[in-house]
């Protein structure tokens, strides 16, 4: 039995039902309960090596209780409680080392490259390790260092029904700023914020706006990958969320990491009123927005919300002075982020540069003339000159090239 570990496990857990059929040598419902497992094992990145082992390891690495939060916020288990954690990882030893004859199905799993993930090296180091101690070395160090559950492994998340689901890393892909041609004062304006945010200086919510296409996602996506590695994770949030907002980031307050809530495409039209929620985390409220979190808002819009002349139907006059109660506090939202970048459609010339570094990169060989002349007939027909007519541009190219 595991005290801090949580390894007492319910009946409906992997780790019992297959202890259940070991000692039962039911042999279909092993096989069965190996299906789930190496399913799970792909589903979370770690289906190379022994599965078994990695299974454990996963479990572990994402297990939050007490001993493993208070580990990720540096405050190392003294006393007692150090002594129940290596009670505990005895136990764990036990399960890791687990003998019986069906285990060899799944104790040198051969996946691809992909899945050969830190929970696999966790793994290794587990398993060449001979006592209690040096595996509590070993995760505390991880805790420490990583944290624990999703956030230890994943980059981006989004809000679920109160809990935060895990995107696929390969969702944010692998891009960086530097894939990014053009923007450079946008891109240093974004980096050195994220930087301050990251180190623990005082940073800004950051409003990028601008014509579609032209890389305001991306950018946010390539901030994650590059800062990844010192605690920085996104969590993904919509619109119809902003009531949650307060929970959201109540959840995340004491959690050592860097999060940025991130809101794609944000807008809102005239009967809409969740900006509302929105404006009262950002700045203002009662309930202060904790330091661990920033806000990276995109939008087409520079206000963020339309305004129509409706808007106008309370105003005042006074003299020479007009002002509209509305409008103003539409107007505002945008305001309460600290920095607003422009990302603005490129000019013809920074198009062509676009277009032709992507092919470059893609490995297309094509007449220069070519390339841009076709370029220039793709834009006109997919929404002008934009950082993604120019990617989907490429991507033609690099379809028909391929299919040749």
């Amino acid at each position: 039995m595991c005290v801090l570990l949580a390894y007492e496990a319910p009946a409906d857990s992997m780790i019992v039902k297959l202890s259940t059929a070991f000692s039962n040598d039911d042999v279909l419902e092993i096989h069965i309960l190996f299906h789930e497992l190496i399913t799970d094992a792909y589903v979370n990145n770690y289906a190379s090596g022994n599965i078994w082992q990695n299974y454990l390891t996963h479990f572990i690495l994402s297990n939050e209780n007490f001993f493993s939060l208070a580990c990720e916020r540096r405050e190392p288990p003294q006393g007692s409680l150090k002594d129940i954690a290596l009670h505990d990882f005895e136990v764990f030893m036990r399960l890791f080392s687990l003998d019986n004859e069906h285990l060899h199905y799944i104790d040198n799993f051969i996946g691809d490259e992909r899945q050969n993930s830190p929970v696999c090296e966790i793994s290794k180091a587990i398993a060449e390790s001979h006592s209690s101690q040096k595996i509590f070395d070993i995760v505390t160090n991880w805790y420490k260092r990583h944290g624990v559950g999703y956030f230890s492994t994943r980059k981006a998340f989004r809000y679920d029904g109160g809990k935060f689901a895990a995107l696929a890393n390969s969702d944010v892909g692998d891009v960086r700023l530097d894939d990014l041609v053009g923007y450079e004062a946008q891109k240093a304006e974004l980096r050195a914020n994220t930087e301050a945010f990251i180190s623990g200086r005082p940073a800004n919510n950051v409003l990028l706006y601008g014509d579609g296409g032209t890389g305001k996602s991306t950018s946010v996506k390539a901030i994650l990958n590059e800062y990844f590695a010192d605690g920085l994770r996104v969590i993904e949030i919509y619109k119809h969320q902003f009531r949650d907002i307060l929970k959201i980031t109540e959840a995340l307050r004491k959690r050592n990491y860097k999060f940025i809530l991130f809101i794609d495409d944000l807008s809102f039209e005239e009967h809409e009123i969740e900006y509302k929620y929105l404006k009262a985390i950002i700045e203002g409220g009662i309930e202060t927005r904790p330091e661990n979190i920033l806000i990276y808002a995109t939008s087409n819009r520079r206000h963020i919300i339309r305004e129509t002349w409706k808007d106008r139907d309370d105003m005042e006059h006074n003299g020479d002075i007009h002002r509209s109660d509305t409008v103003e506090e539409k107007l505002s939202l945008a305001s309460r982020f600290g920095i607003a970048i422009n990302f603005s459609s490129p000019q013809r010339k920074m198009y062509h540069k676009i277009v032709k570094s992507l092919a470059e990169k893609s490995g297309i060989v094509i007449d220069d003339a070519e390339l841009i002349s076709g370029s220039d007939r793709w834009e006109i027909r997919h929404g002008g000159m934009t950082g993604r007519a120019a990617r989907q541009y490429v991507d033609y190219l690099l379809g028909r090239k391929q299919g040749e």
